[in-house]
């Protein structure tokens, strides 16, 4: 048997602690060719996307794909993204959350990430000196 990926499953418990906690629940994302985002708010080749309750309807956390239709700049806009491209999902206010490593990278393991950058939380999975990353692994009770 095909031994099933833990990220889709990450992404989701992610997604519940942030909304359990009244926080807002982003992902960032590599756009590819089978990433359908609105390309305009794409950049360098990637996008952060709000999943909240309140921003993404019908959301739908699959193990190979996340769907939902959000508006941007006032007009819904239907958006499908692989969970192999999902570089990270974190909340918004605390920007604590999972950085996980590009499909094809090394196996670095998965940590807690608390990402520092001046009000503006930047994801990457460069070292922690050129990207303003702090990693830091914490005990989950």
């Amino acid at each position: 048997m095909k031994e099933l990926s833990t990220k889709p499953y990450l992404i989701r418990a992610i997604y519940e602690w942030c909304s359990d906690s009244g926080f807002t629940p982003y992902l960032s994302v590599k756009v590819d060719a089978q990433t359908r985002v609105p390309d305009e708010f794409v950049k360098d080749g990637e996008i952060l996307l709000n999943i909240s309750h309140d921003a993404a309807h019908h959301l739908t956390l699959g193990n190979d794909v996340i769907q939902f239709s959000a508006r941007f700049s006032g007009v819904s806009r239907e958006i499908s993204v692989p969970v192999n491209a999902v570089q990270g999902i974190f909340a918004k206010e605390t920007t604590q959350g999972i950085l996980f490593a590009l499909e094809g990278e090394s196996d670095k393991g998965q940590a807690e990430n608390s990402i520092e950058e001046s009000g503006k939380p930047q994801l990457s999975t460069q070292s922690s000196s050129s990207a303003g990353v702090k990693r830091r692994f914490q005990v989950i009770k």
